[in-house]
């Protein structure tokens, strides 16, 4: 069962966190739930592998601002350096970053599903 307890294990700053869903526990838990599940996984990483950076930056940028506001800090780290190489229109292999984010995100799915 998803905890703050397990959320903290995981690194996520869920003091923080918590206190931006105006100190309601319950509803910072359902706002995690939804993270493994967000569309935005996948539309970044089919970008990606398009060469779309344009696209991959507005997925980038629209998951590192739900990720933050949640203080999950696993997850952040990846898609914020994404975020900032696909602003840049840097070409990159993104393949060890996209790696490092679904590790996280599968990481994060596990808690949610037990």
């Amino acid at each position: 069962m998803l905890s703050v307890e397990a959320l903290e294990e995981y690194g996520a700053n869920t003091k923080e966190a918590i206190a931006r869903c105006a100190n309601k526990e319950d509803l910072y838990l359902k706002l995690v739930k939804r993270i493994p599940t967000d569309k935005g996984f996948d539309r970044l990483k089919d970008a990606l592998d398009a060469g779309n950076l344009d696209e991959a930056f507005e997925a980038a940028h629209g998951l590192k601002g739900i990720v933050a506001n949640l203080s999950l800090t696993p997850l952040l780290t990846p898609i914020s350096d994404i975020t900032e190489k696909t602003r840049a229109k840097e070409e990159a292999d993104y393949g060890p970053l996209l790696n490092e984010m679904f590790l996280q995100r599968d990481k994060l799915s596990i808690l949610c599903d037990d």
